[in-house]
């Protein structure tokens, strides 16, 4: 994902002149508007749908319309041509963006996840689970420079497994169509998120024997970020969403997997309760959702090291540069 792929990126972008909004509105509700895009709809953003649901934006005066945007691509596309506000996905589309040399860099402000949010699924069960046992086999993986596969990658080196070298690696598959292709039998492994890994497991599809999220470490996985222009001229907008999202964050730190699942369950409305709880009972477990709002320098450091080990980063790209944590440590201090 280097190179002439996110320059083709921002050359479309530039042309979605259908798209240019600048700035952000206010509705009828006097409330101000946000265009929220996210990656996909996962589990793994439980604190957003918790914001909605519980009234957090709207105390924090905003009026927010998610939109699901399925991809990095798709999802960094739709923000650099203003067809959203604020992007919630991987740091590393920023980094891209970055270094192509942009004159308006997408700026990274509230962090959602701190750790890898993917499960190794194994299609037949295994007792006392050995990584070795990996070497040799088909792995059904994720797309190539994108940070499931990247964290997963980067977890894998450090059990000492080559993912090129030592499995029979396939990337070919899209995102949405990763868990249909390991059902009808491509792939000893898969790398899935929740709630499919435990839908896996309900239906005796796979099992559940590795998180990449335990081995991989903390990491700005999933990220609110949006162009350094915006921010510019919406700070108070921006501000008030950081504390909304802090006030979610501190709800999921405080409540049960079943508080989580009961408030959230409109937007998995195919997915049983017990799923969802034990979805978000294991990324409780493991510490998935982020504490605060806060992108320290750390987890950056160990993205840049991920990216790096993945062959996806050509130079690094500092903390200071595309992160800017003032809105998170405000929402610290005014959100109690």
């Amino acid at each position: 994902m280097k190179g002439r792929k996110w320059m083709s990126l921002l050359l479309a972008a530039a042309l979605a002149s259908m798209a240019v909004l600048a700035g952000c509105g206010s509705g009828d509700s006097g409330k101000t508007k946000v265009r929220i895009g996210e990656v996909t709809r996962s589990l793994f953003y439980a604190p957003e749908y918790v914001a909605i649901e519980k009234g957090f934006f709207e105390e924090e005066g905003l009026d927010v319309e998610l939109t699901t945007t399925p991809g990095g691509d798709k999802t960094m596309t739709a923000l650099l041509s203003n067809v959203i506000d604020v992007a919630l996905v991987g740091s590393e589309t920023s980094i891209y963006v970055y270094q192509q040399g942009s004159d308006d860099p997408i700026i990274n402000f509230a962090q959602l996840t701190q750790t890898d949010g993917t499960f190794l699924v194994a299609r037949e069960a295994v007792s006392g689970f050995d990584w070795n046992s990996l070497k040799g086999s088909v792995f059904l993986g994720q797309r190539k420079g994108g940070m499931p596969q990247m964290a997963g990658e980067f977890a894998l080196k450090k059990k000492g497994i080559d993912p090129h070298a030592d499995l029979e690696l396939i990337q070919n598959v899209d995102f949405a169509n990763i868990p249909a292709a390991f059902s009808s039998g491509t792939g000893d492994y898969v790398q899935l998120f929740e709630p499919t890994a435990s839908i896996f497991e309900k239906e005796g599809r796979g099992h559940v024997v590795a998180s990449f999220g335990a081995e991989s470490g903390h990491l700005p996985y999933t990220v609110f970020m949006a162009k350094q222009s915006y921010i510019g001229k919406n700070g108070k907008t921006v501000q008030a969403f950081t504390n909304a999202v802090h006030k979610a964050q501190l709800w999921v730190n405080e409540n049960s997997a079943e508080a989580i699942a009961d408030t959230v369950l409109p937007y998995f409305e195919n997915v049983d309760r017990d799923i969802l709880i034990s979805s978000i009972d294991r990324y409780k477990q493991q510490g998935s959702f982020a504490s605060d709002p806060v992108i320290d320098e750390a987890e950056w450091n160990n993205l840049l090291d991920v990216m790096t080990s993945a062959g996806e980063l050509e130079k690094r790209t500092e903390h200071s540069e595309i992160v800017n944590t003032e809105f998170a440590e405000k929402a610290i201090d005014a959100v109690k």
